[in-house]
C-alpha cells in the first residue's frame, strides 16, 4: 500500500510541475533569446519548455495540434505569422494592461503585443560607388551595381518586404522591382550574416537585410562572426518612410487552447519588461518597444528610428500567399 501512495504521490507531483511548465514556440533563434528564456525561469522559477522553429512551420504545426496543443504562447519572428495566428483564431484576448506596455505597433485586435521592432535597410560597404540612391524603389536603375548586390530572397523578412511593396505601390510596381533587380544579377544567400559577411570581404558592395545584422558583424557581437568587428560595413537608410525602412516587429500572443495563460501572460509582461528590452537593444541591436528603455550609441535613438521606418498596416502581411506566388512566377522561389 505504502509503495503505491508513493507511487501516487510521485505522479501528482510530476503532473503538477507539468502544469506549471510554461510551453513556447518560439521563431525567434535559440542562439538569441535562449539567455533571456534563462533568466526568466531564474526570476521567476517557472520552468520553459521551447520549441525553436521557423514561424510558418510552427504555425502549420499549432494548426494540426488545434486544442490539444502544449503550447501556451507563440512567439514570431515576423508580422505575418502573428497575422495569420491571429485570424486563424489561435490567439486568446490579452489583458488592456499587457496592451499598454508598448509604445508603438499594438495591433487593433489586442490578442497579440510586438515585442521588439528591425528596419530593412540597404546594407553597404564602405567607399561605395555611386552612393546608394533616396528609395529602394530606384535601386534596380543604377546599373552601375550588376553584379554586387546581395538579396536573400527566401529569408521570412525578404518575404515580408516584398509583401509591404505589394501593399503600399502595388502588385504591378512589385513586379517591375523584382525583375528589375533580377536584371542587376544580384548574389542569393539563405541566411543574412553570411551576406554581410561576404559584403565586408568585398565579394559585394550592397545588400538588402535588416538594421542589426550589419551591426553586429560591424560590432563583433555575433558569435558566428567574431573576427568581423571594425568591419568596413554600414547602414544606409533610404528617405524617411520609404518602404526600403519598413519596420518589422517582432511579437508574441497567448494561445487560446493554454491552460496556462497566466503563466503566459507573465512571460509577455517579462519580455516587455525593464531588464528584456535592454537585452534586446543591447544583446541583439533590436529596437526596444518599452517607453524610455536606453538604447547602445550604435542604434539610431528610438524616435529617431521609427520616423524614419515605414509602418504598414498589419493586416497587409496576411497576404503572403500572393507573395510568394509572385516571387514564384519571377524566378525566385
Amino acid at each position: 500500500m505504502r509503495r503505491v501512495l508513493s507511487a501516487f504521490l510521485f505522479l501528482a507531483l510530476g503532473l503538477s510541475a507539468l502544469a506549471q511548465t510554461l510551453v513556447v514556440y518560439s521563431g525567434r533563434s535559440k542562439v538569441l533569446v535562449d539567455p533571456l528564456i534563462r533568466r526568466f525561469e531564474a526570476e521567476t522559477g517557472i520552468p520553459v519548455r521551447v520549441r525553436y522553429g521557423k514561424d510558418a512551420q510552427l504555425f502549420q504545426l499549432l494548426l494540426e495540434e488545434g486544442r490539444r496543443s502544449p503550447a501556451d504562447v507563440f512567439w514570431a519572428n515576423s508580422v505575418g505569422a502573428l497575422v495569420r495566428a491571429e485570424r486563424s483564431g489561435l490567439f486568446a484576448p490579452l489583458a488592456p494592461e499587457v496592451l499598454k506596455l508598448p509604445v508603438r505597433f499594438v495591433p487593433a485586435s489586442g490578442r497579440w503585443i510586438p515585442v521588439t521592432f528591425r528596419m530593412r535597410v540597404l546594407a553597404v560597404r564602405e567607399g561605395v560607388s555611386p552612393e546608394p540612391p533616396s528609395s529602394v524603389l530606384e535601386l534596380p536603375k543604377v546599373a552601375a551595381y550588376a553584379g554586387r548586390v546581395g538579396w536573400t530572397p527566401r529569408y521570412s523578412s525578404f518575404v515580408d518586404f516584398v509583401t509591404a511593396l505589394r501593399g503600399v505601390h502595388g502588385e504591378a510596381e512589385a513586379r517591375e522591382w523584382l525583375l528589375g533587380m533580377k536584371a542587376l544579377r544580384p548574389q542569393s544567400y539563405a541566411a543574412n550574416v553570411p551576406m554581410i559577411l561576404d559584403l565586408a570581404r568585398g565579394a559585394i558592395d550592397l545588400a538588402l537585410t535588416n538594421h542589426y545584422y550589419v551591426l553586429r558583424v560591424r560590432y563583433g557581437d555575433l558569435k558566428s562572426a567574431p573576427k568581423a568587428k571594425g568591419a568596413p560595413v554600414r547602414v544606409h537608410a533610404f528617405a524617411d518612410g520609404d518602404v526600403g525602412n519598413l519596420a518589422l516587429v517582432t511579437g508574441a500572443g497567448v494561445l487560446a487552447s493554454s491552460t496556462r495563460s497566466a503563466l503566459a501572460e507573465r512571460f509577455l509582461r517579462f519580455l516587455l519588461g525593464e531588464e528584456a528590452q535592454r537585452f534586446f537593444a543591447e544583446a541583439v541591436h533590436e529596437y526596444p518597444l518599452r517607453p524610455n528603455t536606453p538604447t547602445p550609441p550604435v542604434l539610431l535613438p528610438l524616435e529617431a528610428a521609427l520616423r524614419k521606418s515605414r509602418w504598414v498596416d498589419p493586416e497587409v502581411f496576411a497576404d503572403t500567399e500572393a507573395t510568394l506566388r509572385l516571387l514564384k512566377e519571377v524566378g525566385l522561389y
